[in-house]
């Protein structure tokens, strides 16, 4: 609309809970049930309806003895308020509706593709009538300005308006396949493992895992080093038996109990940080934002 339309349109209008109060007085042929509709006194009420009737001029109600009723001017108001009301709340019915159906998840991709991905199917099985669509990113989005309604993430848990539940710490190992171990072992102490091709050796969790291990100075990486980045591939990397990684053993759980990869040592260490879950204070009481919460915190448990 033209700004210099702007004024001039909205003088048209009365007051909205002028408005409101019309319809339900009118819809009850009442003051008194529109009040308790409305939550609003009876005089309240009768004072909104005449700030109508001297916006337009007309008595909209006669008032008689214990009670209200339509003038010809109301009766030929009522109807279209009330069409008008109906189709405002079919409106918001609808986007209601459609915005419960569909949950919009940012996660980072380690954590996506790790472990909630194959757990996904549960939460589809108990909440058929949620649609889950999944942004893999390793921003922290802004939800005041794009459409998502819960993060997955990782860090301390402190995010200003977001309301946030811890689901795993991030604690880490270095993992590699049982022929690795044959081929560039033995290894009796944590630092022989440096002694051999590492993945993504340059990785800050390496020093960490290092420190942990009591290694002050610990070698460079080989010239074979590989640098791969996502939990996926540097695992997937390890099973093939390139190298060894520095892995979440809770990512790879299935793995280890195959035996396709192994922990050398019974060494972990740990960056302080975890993996949670995250969404905007105001948007706690969401249908489908509890139904998530509680699904996933209790698989975190598990």
């Amino acid at each position: 609309m033209p700004k210099d339309l702007e004024p001039q349109f909205q003088s048209l209008l009365p007051p909205l809970t002028a408005i409101r109060a019309f319809e339900a007085a009118a819809r009850h042929q009442s003051f008194t049930r529109a009040a308790a509709e409305l939550g609003m006194t009876q005089a309240a009420v009768s004072y909104q309806v005449k700030l109508l009737e001297d916006r337009v001029g007309k008595p909209l109600f006669h008032r008689l003895t214990r009670r209200v009723e339509l003038s010809d001017a109301g009766r030929r108001l009522a109807p279209a308020i009330a069409e008008a009301f109906e189709t405002l709340h079919a409106a918001f019915a609808e986007m209601r509706e459609r915005d419960d159906s569909v949950l919009a998840i940012s996660a980072v991709h380690t954590f996506a593709t790790n472990w909630l991905v194959p757990r996904l199917g549960g939460f589809q099985k108990s909440h058929p009538e949620i649609a889950v669509r999944i942004e893999l990113s390793g921003r922290a989005v802004d939800f005041t300005r794009e459409e998502f309604d819960i993060g997955l993430r990782g860090g301390r848990g402190v995010w200003p308006g977001l309301r946030s539940h811890q689901l795993i710490p991030i604690t880490f190992t270095a993992l590699c396949a049982p022929d690795f171990i044959e081929r560039h072992g033995p290894f009796r102490e944590p630092a022989d493992l440096l002694r051999a091709p590492r993945l993504d050796a340059h990785d800050e969790w390496w020093r960490l895992w290092c420190q942990t291990a009591g290694i002050v100075q610990p070698p460079p990486p080989a010239p074979s080093n590989v640098s791969l980045d996502v939990q996926s591939l540097l695992g997937t990397a390890a099973i093939a038996g390139q190298g060894v990684a520095i892995l979440m053993p809770a990512f790879f759980k299935a793995d280890i109990a195959a035996g396709r990869l192994v922990q050398p040592f019974d060494l972990v260490a740990t960056d302080g940080t975890s993996y949670w879950l995250v969404y905007p204070e105001a948007r706690q009481g969401a249908r489908k934002i509890r139904a998530f919460r509680d699904w996933i915190l209790d698989e975190a448990q598990r």
